[in-house]
């Protein structure tokens, strides 16, 4: 798997915790192994303006997943290993919308964006929570992914 990550938002964040959430989530989501995910950390002013550009929104939102057309992505496993990576798309974060929504529910920045990281990368696999149905189903996925990284990486759940 390959994850590659830029940290272009100014604000330090432990880079190595986003890496091993994000790999968590997709081995467990049995995404082919060759799958490859870029995670880029920006700040308010860019995200505001991918927000605007991209989804219509004002002002800077948490995260957004751009995912790769669904058509080149290998999302598990198969009977023959692919010729070539499956690029499964970009999530972008932004820590200092992070920092906080942390305060607001209670919990760290580098929780939040534990579960930023989860939530876009579910995105990416064609996970959505425009429905009630659809919310359920992603959010539930959602914390039972970070409980299960929790307790393998010996993290207070």
């Amino acid at each position: 798997m390959s994850i590659e990550i830029a940290n272009e938002s100014g604000v330090p964040v432990d880079e190595t915790a986003i890496l091993a959430v994000a790999r968590h989530a997709l081995d467990e989501l049995g995404v082919n192994p060759l799958a490859e995910l870029s995670v880029l950390l920006v700040d308010p002013e860019y995200m505001a303006d991918l927000n605007h550009r991209w989804m219509d929104g004002d002002g800077p939102t948490d995260v957004l997943a751009f995912p790769m057309d669904d058509n080149s992505v290998d999302h598990g496993p198969s009977d023959g290993a692919p010729s070539e990576p499956a690029l499964l798309g970009d999530i972008v974060l932004c820590p200092e919308v992070a920092a906080t929504q942390a305060m607001t529910a209670g919990h760290s920045p580098a929780d939040e964006l534990a579960l930023l990281t989860v939530h876009g990368t579910l995105h990416l696999l064609g996970y959505d929570h425009a429905e009630p149905d659809e919310e359920r189903e992603m959010f539930s996925l959602q914390a039972r992914l970070l409980s299960s990284w929790r307790s393998a990486a010996g993290l207070p759940s």
